[in-house]
């Protein structure tokens, strides 16, 4: 029996698990949902965000409705700008479309899954579940993991025509 007893190994391999366990995707016909996350929050916030990418591997348009959770009274997509010094949220009604081949990312500088009426607090490492809705692929269940910070390999805003029109605000 071989035993690894270097640090260097056992790092390595307690980075590798962590990584995997943090990381986490869905799949819901040619859509991939790629790391739903949230952050904690306070005792009786009143919202909460969460963010995820999703990227559309087929060859049919598609659009992000916004979803639920046995966790928060319903969950919206908003936009996020910034005029004469304001930060303004508002609700995208119509969701946000998904062409073939497109990436869309929900951050914190950008569009977002707003999380109205959280009915507990939010705590680090900690899973919200949720129920994602999609135009033409239906529902997909998925876990958003409660982390203090964005998942260090983010992808870039992406996709959305328009999204780079504010400097360093993504839309």
């Amino acid at each position: 029996m071989i035993q690894f007893r270097s640090p260097i190994v056992i790092a390595a391999a307690a980075l590798l698990v962590a990584t995997q366990a943090g990381a986490h995707s869905y799949q819901l016909g040619a859509l991939k949902i790629g790391h739903p996350w949230t952050r904690p929050t306070p005792p009786s916030a009143p919202t909460a965000a969460g963010f995820l990418t999703v990227t559309n591997t087929g060859q049919t348009p598609d659009r992000f409705l916004g979803g639920t959770s046995p966790l928060a009274d319903h969950l919206e997509i908003h936009s996020m700008s910034m005029g004469g010094g304001v930060m303004r949220m508002r609700p995208v009604p119509d969701g946000l479309p998904i062409a073939p081949g497109a990436t869309i990312t929900l951050s914190p500088a950008g569009y977002h899954l707003m999380i109205v009426g959280p009915k507990q607090p939010f705590k680090l490492g900690e899973r919200v579940p949720a129920t994602l809705k999609f135009e033409h692929a239906g529902e997909v269940k998925v876990d958003f993991v409660v982390q203090s910070d964005p998942p260090a390999a983010s992808a870039p805003m992406a996709s959305m025509p328009g999204m780079a029109t504010m400097p360093g605000m993504g839309h």
